[in-house]
């Protein structure tokens, strides 16, 4: 063990490959001011025990890059430290043994045309001559993908940390952590074993005891530690060595296998169980090298499974059970990035795959603490992403353990778990029964996918779209689109996240922080978007003025939590006198649109709703009924209507007005599958599929909502004529329907992904949003890969749906 400094700019606690990766990146950043403390040896945590799978396509494309890189990074570690980090690139199998799972590698196929990454679709003989030992008896196909692999984990954690020392990161082990000191919501001090380091920046990378660590300074890090387990098998006799042959993934069987060093022709086999374990330990990690009892029960599924797939195992025995810990999280992804605590970041919860990615991970930290914002964006895997719920360790295990459970399932785009639901729900939810509601859930809330009661009324001229597209479907969201086109539809948007600014500083930090211009008369509603130095869209969000000094802030459901951190760590670098509360559960949300909702909010409020007297864009509190309402004239459907925001309590009788008022009218309840087929007609853009914080917003075709004549975050990285835009593309094929992520061609050359898609009832057409060099022009013939099928397609001039506002203004 080395002295500890007094002071260091920042401290990185774990040793294992994330906490030397990110100390590495920083260095190479220029921050070589970094301790990186850890309470065993490097890699004695969960690192060491780690199977070392390398597979780089993943669901998004910000881990997919993660993981291409990190496989980049490899021989840059060779030739600055001249130690091999251990990488083996044999390729990977993927197999499929039913029909759903070759519905799956083909659209990952198509998946893998948009990353840049070569995935090839093999027969079961084709499969057979990659790898002899399988039995391909029951294989209907398989996807090769030749860029995946294998690491042995402690020299790609020994070649990090060996990086990461070369540029003057200092390497401390035998230091156990035991406290982080805090002082006006942000980070001053880690107190250790060995003494106390003063700082600003603290990185928890502690792996599985990252809970732990995070408790240390009073943040609740979702980290659930499961116990998962593998086997390196005995030699397999005539084989030799195994370490080159492919990697092996069998989802179907839930079993997973590579090749072993040791002994000398073994594999390693591991899989996920149907029922995991949980690691209940108040001090994880505690001592070096954790490990559990060996439970061959649980493994039998798995371990029968491999010797049916590898039929040399069966006469074969287990030569040692590698039964360890893993980080797993609620959704399955990773934590990553700063938490409430100013200067106390995360990353950690790498739910097994962590290893592939660690160099990803490392450069996203990295650059993220230094210049303020990752190239790539990683909102998905963005610690503040949960509500206040996830410091429940209860419901994060529920959650985790669910997820755990289903790792190698197919998971169809719109499929609803239910593990940990329902928890939060809105005033509305006692009606949500009776109308036979399709419920699914978004950060938390329960919310309606569609009404089963309005099933009936979409006519027998209404099919389901094709395929996957079809799955999580019903008639009822036809018929929901047509009440909403042609008298009105009621929306409980109540789940909208709700922001509260205000103060003396308010209106600069806005105008600061929003592309567009907020400095309006009060009750005037501007649509914007916060942007990073980079140009790229942190926040997608409408803002109210409701007084000089005071703004209401509306984002999506699953943005509040972030883009309240946005704002404020804004305002304290500027020391604004501004503050910023959460308010949504404080306010229910019900959307009233359709060309009589007008007709039918009027009988129930003395105010004027005409278009003089309550114009387009506008808020204004009033009465509806009883009810005290903040009424915004805004859409996100494309039809006449208003947001109506009443203090909770008072929301489920708002509905029950309104339901009354609008029956004789045909009003009908609808839900958010109808809205983003609506939407996608109009054109409005989603943030984290559309827009995202590595897409700007001249380039999605948002130029009008962004003033330039102000000065605002990100201004000047914006560009005068992007090279790429959002186009609007129309299939030929109306029932072959985009879920997003297909790639496009134009000429014959893949050129960009689909960003979302859908139905579009009102026009009758097949709709996806996809970003192509602006030299696209309307007109153009496109195709789009369709789970590995190229369909025809056109750009077409957007909204599809009412282009001259008549509707919306009228």
């Amino acid at each position: 063990m080395s002295e500890l400094p007094e002071a260091s700019r920042v401290v990185v606690i774990g040793g294992g490959v994330a906490g030397c990766s990110v100390a590495y990146h920083l260095a190479r950043l220029g921050w070589t001011d970094v301790v990186l403390l850890e309470q065993h040896a490097l890699t004695e945590g969960t690192t060491w025990h780690s199977a070392g799978f390398v597979g780089q396509l993943r669901s998004t494309v910000s881990q997919t890059r993660m993981i291409m890189y990190s496989s980049g990074l490899y021989a840059e570690l060779r030739d600055l430290t001249g130690l091999d980090p251990g990488w083996r690139g044999v390729g990977g199998l993927r197999l499929a043994t039913t029909p759903e799972r070759v519905e799956e590698l083909r659209r990952q196929v198509s998946s893998a045309t948009t990353y840049g990454l070569e995935l090839d679709l093999l027969s079961p003989a084709e499969t057979k001559d990659r790898l002899p030992l399988l039995n391909v008896g029951d294989v209907l196909a398989a996807g090769w993908l030749p860029g995946d692999g294998w690491l042995e984990p402690a020299q790609l954690a020994a070649a990090l940390a060996a990086g990461a020392t070369a540029l003057g990161v200092r390497i401390v082990t035998g230091v156990r952590v035991t406290g982080v000191e805090t002082a006006a919501g942000r980070v001053t001090a880690v107190v250790t074993s060995a003494g106390r380091i003063a700082t600003e920046v603290v990185v928890d990378a502690a792996g599985a005891a990252a809970g732990h660590v995070g408790r240390l300074a009073g943040v609740d890090v979702p980290i659930v530690p499961i116990k998962h387990q593998y086997v390196i098998t005995d030699a397999i006799p005539d084989a030799g060595s195994t370490v080159d042959i492919p990697t092996v993934r069998d989802p179907d069987r839930i079993v997973y296998f590579r090749g072993a060093p040791s002994p000398e022709g073994g594999l390693l086999v591991g899989g996920y169980v149907r029922d995991p374990s949980l690691w209940d330990d108040p001090d994880p990690l505690s001592a070096p090298r954790t490990l559990f009892e060996p439970d061959l029960g649980k493994f039998a599924e798995s371990w029968g499974n491999a010797r049916h797939r590898v039929p040399a195992l069966a006469a074969l025995g287990m030569d040692r059970v590698v039964h360890g810990p893993e980080a797993f999280t609620p959704d399955g992804e990773f934590l990553l990035g700063e938490t409430a605590v100013a200067g106390f970041w995360v990353a950690a919860g790498f739910c097994v795959h962590g290893l592939a990615a660690a160099g990803g991970v490392g450069k996203v930290i990295a650059e993220w603490i230094v210049d303020g914002t990752p190239e790539w964006d990683v909102s998905t895997m963005d610690v503040r992403r949960f509500g206040a719920h996830a410091a429940s360790r209860t419901w994060a295990a529920t959650k985790a353990l669910d997820g755990y459970s289903r790792y190698y399932d197919v998971v169809y785009p719109g499929q609803e778990w239910t593990a940990g639901r329902p928890l939060r729900r809105s005033p509305v939810w006692p009606r949500l029964a009776t109308l036979d509601a399709a419920l699914g859930e978004k950060a938390g809330w329960e919310r309606a996918n569609w009404f089963g009661v309005n099933a009936a009324l979409a006519g027998d001229g209404v099919t389901a779209p094709r395929g996957w597209a079809g799955r999580s479907w019903s008639p009822a969201i036809a018929a929901e689109v047509a009440a909403t086109a042609t008298a009105a539809g009621l929306f409980d948007q109540s789940s909208f996240a709700k922001l509260d600014v205000r103060g003396p500083d308010a209106l600069g930090l806005l105008q600061r922080l929003c592309a567009n211009n907020v400095d309006r008369p009060v009750g005037t509603l501007t649509y914007t978007a916060m942007l990073n130095h980079r140009g790229g869209v942190e926040a997608d969000l409408t803002v109210a003025r409701l007084g000089e000094a005071h703004f209401r802030l509306v984002t999506s459901t699953a943005s509040g939590v972030r883009d309240a951190a946005w704002i404020r760590r804004h305002a304290a670098a500027a020391g604004a006198g501004v503050t910023v509360d959460d308010v949504t559960s404080a306010h229910g949300c019900l959307c009233l649109w359709g060309p009589a909702a007008r007709d039918i909010l009027q009988p129930l409020t003395d105010a004027a709703l005409s278009d003089v007297d309550f114009p387009f864009m506008r808020a204004r509190r009033l009465t509806v009924g009883p009810v005290p309402v903040l009424a915004q004239r805004v859409t996100f459907v494309g039809e006449l209507g208003w947001e109506l925001y009443a203090p909770a309590e008072y929301t489920l009788t708002l509905w029950d007005l309104l339901m009354a008022a609008g029956a004789p009218l045909g009003l009908r309840p609808g839900g958010y599958r109808a809205i983003d087929a609506m939407r996608l007609e109009k054109g409005y853009r989603v943030w984290g599929s559309d827009l995202t914080t590595d897409t700007d917003p001249i380039s999605a075709g948002l130029g009008p909502f962004v003033d330039r004549s102000k000065d605002f975050i990100g201004r000047d990285a914006l560009p005068d004529a992007p090279d790429r835009v959002l186009r609007c593309l129309v299939l030929d094929d109306p029932a072959t329907v985009c879920l997003g992520g297909e790639p496009v061609r134009v000429g014959g050359v893949p050129c960009g992904r689909v960003t979302s898609g859908g139905f579009g009832y009102r026009v009758g057409a097949s709709i996806a949003y996809a970003y192509l060099p602006a030299t696209t022009a309307v007109g153009t013939p496109v195709e789009v890969s369709v789970f590995d099928r190229w369909s025809p397609a056109v750009v077409r001039a957007e909204p599809l749906y009412d282009p001259k506002m008549l509707r919306v203004r009228a």
